[in-house]
């Protein structure tokens, strides 16, 4: 391969993306070289611009989640189930990497994603690091990065239209207890948003209400899975009112990053429900909230869902295996972009121009 890799780079908190050069890197044993088909541009690519996490070392490389062919490996490689990962295969990854297994977050609570140790490719190591983000020609994986290969009927466009968003709605779907027949009302229509109204559905909803004030998401999640698509306020009220006559809603997942959709939330759930918030992975801000009217005389049940694990993110690429036809998954990448693109890809993200944005290095 070349010994020189082009890169999107975002060289500080507010300032330009820039395409650089690397070198590529030599491999050691365990390390696999992917050539990167595909990466999305994440809402935490935002974020990562406007400096909105703590302890990201910049200059970043970017994209946590991307797919690629291998290029090369140095020692034997094997999934999950035990079977060789070869040269030309198609594969995606766990993007969470170096969780220790040995602290209490790991072996009490089972909940690797609150490790110390914790390390996220295109998030926690910077440029200099290596090239440990996917918007880049090619991507180093480290020694112990879980390679995911692709399911049947799943290739690179299939899984990156799923991307963050679909193993994220997922863990949240999973934490509202969706049950056949409930209402479940999804707040936010960007990838996680789209991806947990189809999950709602194919768990069994007996009806999905989709929220989103962008006419473009609405539409987006009437295809994949919404039996009504909704803006905020009166319209939301009126529209799980209607459906739950005037209960609320069985469940209630916030995808919107938005304070005071949190709030809504809790006043579109019914008495005695659920509310998942999934939306929230930076800090916005506080909101005014009442825990007597939003919460205890509600008896809500309320449930943080940051970030997923392995078992996420191994599922969700079953279940594009298994419903790659019910719903249009690959409608959901508005736009393709190249290195010298990621700038306007990430500002097209944050205007809510498109609904997902990929990088094709």
């Amino acid at each position: 391969m070349t010994t020189d890799v082009r890169a999107a780079v975002i060289v500080e908190p507010g300032g330009p993306v820039e395409v650089r050069t690397y070198r590529a890197p030599r491999l050691v044993r365990g390390n696999v070289l992917l050539r990167t088909i595909a990466s999305e541009v994440c809402g935490t690519d935002v974020h990562l611009l406007h400096g909105r996490l703590s302890g990201v070392p910049y200059p970043l490389i970017p994209g946590h989640v991307a797919v690629g062919r291998v290029e090369e490996t140095r020692g034997p490689v094997v999934d999950v189930e035990g079977r060789p990962v070869g040269i030309g295969d198609v594969v995606t990854y766990l993007d969470v990497h170096a969780t220790c297994g040995a602290c209490w977050y790991c072996l009490v609570a089972h909940a690797p994603n609150r490790c110390p140790s914790r390390r996220v490719y295109g998030i926690t190591y910077g440029a200099e690091d290596g090239l440990h983000g996917g918007w880049a020609e090619y991507i180093h994986l480290r020694p112990g990065v879980r390679v995911v290969p692709m399911a049947p009927g799943v290739d690179a466009d299939l899984w990156i239209a799923g991307g963050c968003g679909l193993p994220t709605a997922l863990h949240a779907v999973d934490l509202a207890k969706v049950r056949l027949g409930d209402t479940v009302t999804v707040l936010g229509a960007g990838p996680v948003g789209l991806c947990a109204a189809a999950l709602a559905a194919a768990s069994g909803a007996g009806c999905v209400i989709s929220v989103d004030p962008a006419p473009l998401r609405r539409e987006a999640a009437l295809r994949m899975g919404a039996d009504h698509a909704v803006s905020p306020g009166a319209e939301a009220r009126d529209a799980v009112g209607s459906a739950t006559n005037g209960r609320g809603a069985d469940a209630v997942i916030e995808a919107t990053g938005v304070p005071t959709a949190f709030v809504e939330g809790c006043e579109l759930a019914r008495d005695a429900g659920t509310v998942v918030v999934v939306g929230h992975y930076t800090d916005a801000g506080a909101v005014p909230l009442n825990p007597h009217t939003h919460l205890n005389r509600k008896h809500l049940t309320v449930r943080g869902c940051w970030g997923t694990d392995f078992a996420h993110v191994w599922r969700a690429m079953r279940i594009l295996s298994r419903l790659r036809r019910r719903f249009p998954w690959s409608s959901l990448v508005s736009r393709r972009y190249s290195l010298e693109e990621a700038g306007q890809a990430i500002a097209d993200v944050e205007a809510k121009r498109v609904v997902k944005a990929v990088i094709v290095p």
